[in-house]
């Protein structure tokens, strides 16, 4: 007897590059979660089968009861790592004859214009063969398609193991009678994977449709073998992944040209969904997990692309416009050339960082396990051969003991074994800095509007450093929203009193702590209280402020004082009034909106401005 959809279970994973990430809502309607390496080979076949057993509180080899379950949708970064790693399906590409070098010439451009070494980037499909068609642009049979010729080519290539084809004819977008007769032959010559461009891309363009024909010819067997593998173990339960577009699609419908980006996709979706339940319309989306980093701006939309590069490979699809960078907490640390490297390699979760007990090398990871950051009591314990024990804080010691070593025999200089932590943690922390600005300042936006939204398995052991503050943003107009967001408070107040630079900065920060005293508050709550605060400014400045400017004027000489009294209560009735311009210009804090801090900006602004004329009349 099958269950109804609200007494099954639903599991949402994502399957990292490190970390696989299961959140699960029982039929009661409660949430329970469970963490696990992605690559556990001595205790698993795959992470997100074993983290579904587990949940069900079932055995290793356990069968899942399809019965139990509602619905299983997953992103993952399978066909991602395929395309990094170069790890795809043996391909071939059939073309129409005389364009065999299309694909391999692409657009002639230049990705470094001044570079005197050009590296041109390997090509996916390993052999491409001519095919004697030709149809014109209105749908002219100029050549009628040479069967036999191309039986021969299918054959030779079936012979020597490859099975996967690309098929991509001129004007095939339109015009598809030849490219589904070659498919027909593939089928019948005994290939497996057959993509062909007027299904996979139909749009015109010969070079960026056959590009996005071998992605997805090249892909599509490693994710089809994945996801039938867990499709089986389900034993028929609802399969669904993530798209790069952000939707979700059926297993069966899930394609390699749709998967490049299906984890970090996922990841925006959320955060938009979770930033507008706060409130946040206007978010920078920082997901930091272990083997890289992925930024995106949202402003109202999502952003996509339609012809984007990734790992060297051209493709047009819509996908998610997300900037990725080669800088997780797996990412090794190198001290070479006299100079401390991070990345971009990634230690990946086998072996790991050297905490995860697998023998690995220093990563990022090990820097905050070094500096404290990371406690091992408060880190899943899933590591060891019986994949129970916390994190080992004293592989991470002896490793940085021992490149303290290796810097000193270059150098001649021996630095702290946490000094060297230190310093390869600022150069991540940079690398995430640069990323931000990336997709924000480089293309024109203000992230004194946006909230910086953290989520990822690293993100918030960086986000308080100089991640927050990579602009040259004022602390007091950048928003963050995170689940740590006292701490992050405390930051930003300690860069505020370094870069403050108003008429009074005791104002200012006793104006910052009213704004972040007004973050920590739920969001109904957040704008009336703000409000509140920033209205009790109007009745003059704060009383230590004023003792001090009384104590100032008693040291002066009679007449300088009386000029100087004059002067300092002109400068506070024009403070005043600007801070009260702020509210009867009807800008006050909304919940979820930066209209308050800027009004507030605008109105110390003007403050300052009619103080610093008064004092100069």
């Amino acid at each position: 007897m099958t269950s109804s959809p609200s007494a099954r279970w639903q599991f949402w994973i994502d399957r990292g590059g490190t970390f696989t990430d299961v959140v699960a809502k029982r039929p009661d309607g409660e949430l329970a979660t469970h963490k696990l390496l992605s690559d556990n080979p001595e205790q698993y076949d795959d992470a997100a089968l074993h983290g579904i057993r587990m949940l069900l509180g079932l055995a290793r080899d356990a069968a899942i009861p399809a019965e139990s379950i509602e619905a299983v949708k997953m992103g993952t970064t399978v066909a991602t790592n395929a395309l990094l790693e170069r790890r795809g399906e043996r391909t071939l590409l059939l073309v129409t004859r005389g364009f065999r070098d299309a694909l391999r010439i692409g657009y002639q451009a230049r990705p470094a214009l001044f570079s005197r070494r050009i590296v041109k980037p390997t090509e996916i499909f390993e052999r491409v063969a001519e095919v004697d068609e030709r149809v014109a642009a209105d749908g002219e049979v100029l050549r009628a398609l040479d069967e036999a010729g191309c039986r021969e080519r299918l054959r030779e290539a079936h012979a020597d193991g490859i099975r996967a084809v690309a098929i991509v004819l001129m004007h095939g977008y339109r015009y598809t009678a030849h490219e589904r007769r070659v498919a027909a032959l593939a089928r019948a010559a005994g290939f497996t994977q057959i993509s062909v461009s007027h299904q996979v891309s139909p749009l015109m363009k010969f070079v960026s449709r056959g590009d996005t024909t071998v992605v997805d010819a090249y892909l599509s067997p490693i994710l089809r073998r994945y996801v039938d593998r867990v499709a089986a173990e389900l034993n028929g339960a609802r399969l669904m992944f993530m798209q790069s577009n952000g939707g979700l699609t059926d297993a069966a419908l899930f394609q390699g040209k749709d998967s490049i980006l299906s984890g970090p996709a996922g990841g925006i979706v959320g955060a938009v969904a979770t930033c507008e339940m706060a409130g946040f319309d206007r978010i920078i989306g920082f997901d930091m997990g272990g083997t890289s980093t992925d930024v995106s701006h949202y402003a109202g939309e999502f952003e996509r692309a339609f012809d984007t590069l990734v790992a060297g490979v051209r493709m047009r699809v819509p996908i998610m416009r997300i900037h990725s960078v080669a800088a997780g907490g797996g990412s090794i640390l190198r001290f070479e050339d006299f100079r401390y490297r991070v990345g971009p390699e990634s230690a990946g979760a086998n072996p790991g960082p050297a905490c995860y007990r697998r023998g690995g090398p220093l990563t990022v990871t090990d820097c905050n396990v070094m500096l404290g950051k990371l406690q091992p009591a408060h880190f899943p314990a899933v590591f060891g051969p019986q994949a129970d024990q916390p994190i080992d804080a004293d592989a991470v010691r002896a490793g940085f003991e021992a490149l303290a070593g290796d810097i000193e025999a270059a150098t001649g200089e021996r630095p702290r074994p946490a000094a060297v932590a230190e310093g390869f943690l600022k150069i991540a922390v940079e690398n995430l800095a640069n990323a931000i600005k990336k997709i924000s300042v480089q293309r024109g936006y203000d992230v004194t509007r946006y909230t910086l939204c953290c989520f990822g398995g690293a993100g918030g052991q960086h986000l308080p450093q100089r991640v927050a503050l990579g602009t040259d943003a004022d602390p007091v107009m950048l928003e963050v929203f995170n689940n740590l967001f006292m701490s992050i408070a405390e930051q930003m107040g300690a860069a505020l009193e370094n870069t403050a630079y108003s008429v009074n900065i005791k104002e200012r920060l006793d104006f910052s702590c009213a704004v972040f005293d007004a973050a920590r508050q739920p969001a109904y709550r957040r704008g009336r209280r703000a409000h509140r605060q920033l209205r009790a400014h109007r009745a003059g400045p704060l009383p230590r402020t004023r003792d001090r400017r009384a104590a100032h004027r008693r040291q002066l000489p009679g007449a300088q004082r009386g000029t100087e009294s004059r002067g300092s209560e002109s400068a506070d009735r024009r403070q005043r009034e600007g801070r009260a311009g702020a509210v009867e210009d009807g800008l006050a804090f909304r919940p979820g909106s930066g209209a308050g801090l800027h009004a507030a900006r605008a109105g110390q602004r003007r403050g300052r401005r009619q103080a610093c004329a008064g004092r100069a009349r």
